[in-house]
């Protein structure tokens, strides 16, 4: 289903301060058939031998691409990350935000620049307000 097309790919969120996209998780689920048709359509004139400068990501790709697209995901909970880089040493040193078990929603937003894509003051804003869960050990 997926040979010859991208089925994974690294999402990031804007950093306004610096004009740079800062990674925050890798999504390949919630993808139909037809998503991933119109997605290499898009994203085919837009790859590029390495990574732009304006990409602030720690992880390699297979194949990097101009950001330029903006899609919509959605994720079941926002968590701390030694990986990704959106908004980085906010909340701890050398650990930013990420997207867990992030799920495309099947918007591809052509209508917005990549500059419109979710903020990284948006992202620790929707940390700090999410409900926090309680592990106790005891309840397992």
């Amino acid at each position: 289903r997926r040979t010859g097309k991208y089925g994974t790919l690294l999402l990031a969120s804007y950093d306004y301060d610096t004009d740079v996209f800062t990674s925050i998780c890798k999504v390949g689920t919630g993808f139909t058939d037809e998503d991933l048709d119109q997605l290499y359509q898009i994203l085919s004139n837009k790859v590029t031998i390495k990574k732009n400068p304006r990409i602030d990501s720690d992880m390699e790709a297979d194949v990097w691409f101009e950001p330029e697209l903006v899609i919509e995901v959605v994720a079941s909970e926002i968590t701390l990350s030694p990986i990704h880089k959106a908004a980085r040493n906010e909340i701890r040193k050398d650990t930013g935000l990420a997207l867990r078990f992030p799920k495309f929603t099947g918007k591809i937003r052509l209508e917005k620049d990549a500059e419109d894509a979710s903020t990284n003051e948006e992202v620790l804003t929707l940390f700090k307000g999410q409900k926090k869960v309680a592990h106790d050990k005891n309840l397992m």
